[in-house]
């Protein structure tokens, strides 16, 4: 019902900043996102607008690859996708252009969009430390790097090296220490490792809280899923896993951030419909009903939070401009190799 409710008030009140439209028009989109997460915001977007829209979804690199393939053939306006590492990727790739847009410039902190605006951050997520709180006295817990310490040792659960989401992480503390004192930090982790790194954020959450490990290192947004789950299993697994922020004294860079984001593609034969479904991913009612529905924070200061989000507590996010993860992805990777991290 909540869903229906939000999809109702979406189709109410969005207002978006173009306000002329053809029926006839059309926005392509190749998006790494499921379709759940996409199709009910482009059911209300051609509702406002009258522009019809085509959706094809898959993986992000899969559908990288699609896009070099096809070209100047490629249908695709918008590529959607997730993790700021991918997104400079796409942009390395040459598959994507920028975009001169006011609106988006102004609803967008300029730190979760490139630097040149070939992409556009559309929702926020933070990767960070997550604990069961039968076997963890908060006061044990201050910051990423503390992670690396001997007193965590067995007590960690992680996923691989392959995640972006990891090589994000750790290209954000290339920035922040530089590659010598993040790569003996990540030295240090891989001795911290409960278990070999295996499966995906849900997986490390669920041992978390059955106690194969006492902490992780995941997206909020996992958590909130077993919050919100349709399983009880999972609901009373979340009970026993408490978010904690790292890096927040006064003088320290605050918990990692990262985005789910799009950009349009180089080849675009409809790049004002794609410019306008841009706009209006980022009203703060398509916000609102992101943070609902996904759990992942708003891009846009302002915009309502989920009432499982505010449960997570406020925090400071690092600012580090996100194009720097993905220009800074192959020197992470190297480092994790390095550190036998696998």
């Amino acid at each position: 019902m909540k869903k229906l409710f939000l999809m109702i008030s979406l189709l109410c009140v969005i207002q978006i900043p173009v306000s002329i439209y053809g029926s006839e028009k059309t926005v392509n989109i190749y998006s790494a996102r499921k379709e759940e997460l996409i199709l009910p915001l482009l059911k209300v977007f051609k509702k406002k607008t009258g522009i019809n829209y085509k959706l094809i979804t898959g993986k992000a690199d899969g559908l990288l690859k699609r896009l070099e393939i096809e070209g100047k053939l490629s249908p695709a306006d918008i590529f959607i996708t997730v993790d700021a590492g991918r997104l400079q990727r796409a942009k390395k790739a040459n598959i994507l252009q920028p975009v001169i847009s006011k609106f988006l410039s102004e609803k967008i902190p300029e730190n979760l969009r490139d630097i040149d605006n070939y992409w556009f951050g559309l929702s926020q997520r933070s990767r960070t430390i997550i604990y069961n709180k039968n076997k963890v006295d908060k006061k044990e817990l201050s910051s990423y790097e503390n992670l690396a310490e001997p007193k965590w040792n067995g007590r960690l659960c992680i996923r691989s090296s392959s995640s972006i989401y990891n090589q994000s992480l750790v290209a954000s503390m290339i920035v922040a220490n530089g590659v010598e004192r993040t790569e003996m930090w990540a030295e240090g982790l891989v001795k911290n490792f409960a278990r070999p790194p295996a499966g995906g954020d849900t997986d490390l959450l669920k041992a978390t809280a059955a106690g194969q490990c006492d902490i992780a290192l995941a997206n909020t947004y996992y958590l909130g899923r077993l919050k919100n789950s349709g399983s009880e299993q999972d609901r009373k697994a979340s009970e026993n896993l408490i978010v904690f922020w790292p890096n927040q004294s006064e003088n320290e860079r605050g918990a990692h951030v990262n985005v789910s984001g799009a950009g349009i593609t180089k080849y675009s034969k409809n790049v004002e419909n794609a410019i306008t479904l841009l706009e209006f991913l980022v009203t703060n009612e398509s916000q609102k009903w992101y943070a609902e529905v996904n759990n992942e924070y708003p891009v846009v200061k302002g915009a309502d939070e989920s009432d499982t989000l505010k449960e997570f507590g406020k925090f400071r996010a690092d600012t580090l401009n996100l194009s720097k993860l993905g220009e800074m992805n192959g020197e992470a990777v190297k480092l994790m190799d390095r550190a036998g991290w696998r």
